[in-house]
C-alpha cells in the first residue's frame, strides 16, 4: 500500500518555517516588534510569532504586505513570495484529515520538517520505528471499534510518517526506551519478535540511535510519560518539546520549558544502557519470542 506522500523533497511544513525564519529576520533587522508587524497585516502578535514559527499556513497577501513594510527589494521579494506559494501546498497528509485528531497537524508539520526527534518511551515503540503489524495491534487497542479500513488508513499515515526516517535527507532519531515497551507483548509473540528485529536493523543506521532504560536503572529523575523534542536545521528556530494527552496536545518552546525536558531526556539517556549495548539487548529478547513452527 503507498504511502501516499513522496520519499524525499521538502515538505510544506517546512517550507513555512523557511519562510518563517526570512520574515523573523527581516522583521528584526528592520527593529519592527511583532505587535507593530501584526498591525500592518490586520493581525495579532500571536499570529506573527506563529507565522515566524512556522506553525500556520500563510496568506499570499499578508507576506506580500510585510515585505513592503519591510522594503524588501524586487529580487529577494521574488524569491519569497514563490516560497510562500510553494507553502500553501496541501500537505501529504491530508487525506487522512477525517482520522487526524485537532492537536495533531501541528506536530506532523514539525516532525517532517525537523533534523533530530529525541524521543522518550515508556508504553510503545515509538511510532516511526513501528512495524505494521505492531502499528495495527497498538492502533486496535486505542480504535476498538474501528472498522479494518479505517485501520488499514491509520496504519498508511504512520508509513507515511516513517519517511522522515527514509528520505534522501534523513532526520536524525534518538529514542529512549523503557524496558517495559520490549516486555509489553503487543500483538502476541510473533509480533514482537518482528518488531524488535526491526528495532535491531533499525539501530545499525548511522542516523538512528536507541538506547534501553533497564527495570534496575533509578527512573524517578526521568519524566514517567512519553515526550518527543524537535530541533530543526535553522539553529535560530526554537526545539519544540511535544507531549500528546488523550483529548490534547502540549507544544512548548519557552527556553525554561524546552531546559527541563531536555534535562529530563539527558538524564533517561544516562540512566540507559548505552547505544552500543542495543543490538545485544535487542538480541536477548528475540529469545523471549520464538520463531513460529513452519
Amino acid at each position: 500500500m503507498s504511502s501516499g506522500r513522496p520519499d524525499n523533497g521538502t515538505g510544506a511544513a517546512a517550507l513555512r518555517i523557511q519562510l518563517g525564519t526570512h520574515l523573523r529576520r527581516l522583521r528584526q533587522s528592520r527593529n519592527v516588534s511583532r505587535e507593530t508587524a501584526g498591525w500592518e497585516i490586520r493581525a495579532s502578535e500571536s499570529k506573527i510569532s506563529r507565522m515566524e514559527l512556522g506553525r500556520v499556513p500563510v496568506k499570499e497577501r499578508d507576506v506580500a504586505d510585510l515585505l513592503t513594510f519591510y522594503r524588501v527589494g524586487d529580487a529577494e521579494r521574488a524569491v519569497l513570495m514563490s516560497l510562500a506559494r510553494r507553502a500553501r501546498t496541501p500537505a501529504w497528509w491530508r487525506q487522512f484529515g477525517d482520522l487526524v485528531p485537532p492537536w495533531q497537524p501541528s506536530y506532523l508539520g514539525l516532525e517532517e520538517a525537523a533534523s533530530m526527534i529525541r524521543a522518550y518511551e515508556v508504553h510503545f515503540v515509538p511510532d516511526l520505528l513501528q512495524t505494521d503489524d505492531y502499528a495495527r495491534a497498538v492502533i486496535q487497542c486505542e480504535h476498538a471499534h474501528a472498522p479494518d479500513a479505517e485501520i488499514d488508513r491509520r496504519i498508511e499515515l504512520r508509513r507515511g510518517r516513517q519517511q522522515v526516517l527514509r528520505r534522501q535527507d534523513p532526520a536524525r532519531l534518538w529514542a529512549v526506551l523503557d524496558e517495559a515497551v520490549l516486555r509489553r507483548q503487543i500483538g502476541g509473540p510473533a509480533v514482537m519478535r518482528a518488531q524488535v528485529e526491526a528495532l535491531i536493523e533499525a539501530a545499525t543506521l548511522p542516523h538512528v540511535r536507541l538506547q534501553i532504560v533497564p527495570f534496575g536503572a533509578d527512573t524517578h529523575t526521568a519524566a514517567g510519560f512519553p515526550f518527543a523534542i524537535l530541533r530543526f536545521p535553522d539553529p535560530t528556530l526554537p526545539d519544540v518539546v511535544y507531549v500528546e494527552q488523550l483529548t490534547s496536545a502540549l507544544y512548548l518552546d519557552k527556553p525554561g520549558d524546552v531546559d527541563r525536558y531536555a534535562l529530563a531526556m539527558e538524564r533517561a539517556c544516562l540512566q540507559a544502557e548505552p547505544p552500543d549495548h542495543t543490538a545485544d539487548i535487542l538480541g536477548r529478547k528475540l529469545d523471549e519470542f520464538p520463531r513460529s513452527p513452519g
